[in-house]
Order: structure tokens, then sequence, then C-alpha cells
């Protein structure tokens, strides 16, 4: 057990494991010897900090953390919220709430360290939105798939694709389609009906969010620029924008690219350079809209004839594996990053004109 807190003058550095309501507190003085090392609970946490000097406060950053650190800059500490992966290696032995708030305090001193910048609550609010829609999307697709599936229990069956989806939707609400070859019975319209009502809940919802992002976008000036680039909407605009707060932490558009897990995975020894797959690293849900960016751009290609597509094309034309429609899109997923990052840090529209013969 450390000091008390009445001796605790000579903290420099806190390392502070994060919980509902039991939270663990490593301190250090400028030599690195412990000062501090308790428990505290949820109550008397600010309390605890108010009465601690003016120091670096480290934490992962998790659940919470962002509210947290709000909290402790408003008492003046200087906050750094880590990334749990760079936390990780310094977990001694056994993983604890103590070795984890020592491995806190360790990781925050090491040079070269890189930290998260604590959000706003408006910044953390954008971010909600955009989760709460792909949950809803989600749920649209799992209730639709369970109409596709209940209903080709009775014989009615469907072509892939939402349109389709629908068009099993409609029937299963009208009970009967146009050309009069099947009916769908009352019992099963009476049993489907729950699935049917809450897909138009999820679409009106999933509509609302859609126009919001949509005016967030049109407000946004920075928004409208990234939206020149093709396979860039104002879904994908907002959500880069209010994930990235600064664009200028990457040196360069590589490292934007590597950050999204755009990047082969490297596995080299020996001066053999080994690239593999990309290393799907980092935020699964822009890596997830730059793909299907990508996809939409690969599939309306034709009738432009700018350097992007262009480059897609020729690359499409010399694969020849089965899935290089796939490969393509992940490529030109990575060009979308680098693109977006030079717009974001350096200004201007995409140039989209037509390359010379």
């Amino acid at each position: 057990m450390g000091k008390s807190i009445i001796d605790n003058s000579s903290v420099t550095r806190v390392g502070l494991d994060l919980a509902k309501r039991v939270f663990r507190i490593h301190a250090v003085d400028a030599m690195g010897f412990v000062v501090i090392a308790r428990s505290v609970n949820r109550r008397t946490l600010l309390k605890f900090f108010d009465a601690l000097p003016r120091c670096v406060v480290a934490m992962e950053a998790c659940s919470s953390a962002h509210h947290w650190g709000r909290q402790l800059l408003e008492l003046g500490f200087a906050v750094r919220l880590i990334p749990p992966a760079h936390v990780k290696p310094y977990v001694r032995r056994n993983k604890n709430d103590a070795a984890d708030a020592a491995a806190i305090c360790e990781a925050a001193g090491r040079p070269g360290q890189r930290f998260v910048p604590v959000r706003s609550v408006e910044n953390q609010a954008a971010l909600m939105r955009h989760r709460a829609r792909e949950l809803m999307v989600g749920q649209r697709t799992a209730a639709l798939n369970a109409l596709r599936c209940h209903l080709g229990e009775i014989g009615v069956i469907a072509a892939q694709g939402v349109q389709n989806a629908y068009a099993l939707k409609r029937l299963a609400g009208d009970g009967f389609d146009d050309s009069g070859e099947i009916v769908v019975p009352d019992c099963v319209r009476l049993a489907l009906a729950p699935l049917v009502r809450q897909i138009d809940v999820l679409d009106e919802a999933i509509e609302t969010i859609d126009r919001e992002l949509e005016a967030s976008a049109r407000a946004d000036e920075t928004a409208r620029r990234l939206m020149t680039i093709p396979g860039i909407g104002p879904i994908t605009a907002t959500a880069l924008l209010a994930t990235i707060q600064d664009f200028a932490a990457f040196s360069r558009g590589r490292e934007f690219a590597a950050f999204l897990g755009l990047t082969p995975r490297e596995h080299s020894s020996g001066g053999k350079p080994r690239l593999g797959r990309i290393t799907k690293m980092g935020d699964r849900y822009l890596r997830k809209l730059l793909v299907q960016g990508a996809c939409s751009a690969l599939g309306h290609r034709k009738g432009h004839n700018d350097a992007l597509r262009r480059w897609a094309s020729g690359l499409l034309e010399r694969k020849t594996v089965e899935y290089k429609f796939k490969l393509a899109a992940v490529a030109l997923a990575n060009k979308l990053a680098r693109i977006v990052y030079a717009l974001a840090t350096k200004g201007g529209d995409y140039d989209d004109r037509p390359v010379a013969a």
C-alpha cells in the first residue's frame, strides 16, 4: 500500500483503471517510484483527484474514458487516453485491476506513445447517431431475412436482393401477389405481422437519421469537399469527420490508410519483405463504409474517364482471380482513404476531369 493522500505532493503521473464502481489508482513520482496504489469508489473519485497535485492522468481509451477525461480536464489535469492495444505489452504476468493500472501508468511514460484526444459530448453524439443507424440497419436485415425464410416454408421464394425482400414484405402484408398465383394464408400473415411492422418502424427511423446526416454534411464545408470523391456520400463523409477529429495527426495518407486497416499485413524478416492480406485493424465501421463506397464506384465506373476509375478498371483487367472485384474494391478503398486525407489536410475538391488520351 502506498502513502496516504496527505503525503502525495510528489505525484507526477497517475494510471487510472476504469470500472463501473471501483477504480484502481497507480501513481508514481518523478523518479518512477510508486507513491499511491489503491482502489477508489465512484462517488469519491473526483474528490480523490481534487486532493492530488495537478499532473498527468492516463487511462485506457475505453467505455466512459472520454467522460472521465472531461471531468479531469475541468479539474486542471493533463489527460492521456491510450489505446488498449498499446497498454497490453506492459501488463506483468497475471491480469488484474492493480496490474492494469500499473501498466497504464507505465505506458503513459514511454517515449513515442500515441494518445487519443478527449472527445466532446457533441462529437460523441454524432458518433452515436452513426452507431444507432448501423444497429438498426442490421436489425432490418435480420428481420427481412427472417421474413424470407418463413415465407419459404410455405413455398414463397424470392431472388436475392433488398428489393425482392421488400416484395416479400408487401406480399406478407397484402396476402396475395398481383399475378394471383400465390396466396399467403391468413394464419401466416397474422404470424408475420410483427415482423412487417418492425421493418416499417426501422425504415422510418433509418430514413430520419439519413436526413439528419445529409443536412449535417451539407452544412459542413469539409464534408461537402469529401463528397466530391467517388464513393463518398453524406454517411461516409460525416462518419469520417466525426471519428477523425484531426487528420493532421497522421503524417501522410498511407499512415491514415494503415490506421483504418486497409494496408497489407507485414511479416518480414532477414531483409525479405512478406506482405499478406490487409490488417483489418482500426475502425471497422469506417473501413466498411469505404469498401462499400469503392464497390459502388467500381459498379458505376462506365462513362467516367478520371484517373482514379481508370486505374480501378485497369486493375480489374489485370487480375485473373475469381474474387478480383472484391480485391479491386479493397485496393480502391485504400486509394479513397488517401484521397480523403489529402483533401482534409490540403483543401480542394476531387479532380474528376477526364484523363487525356
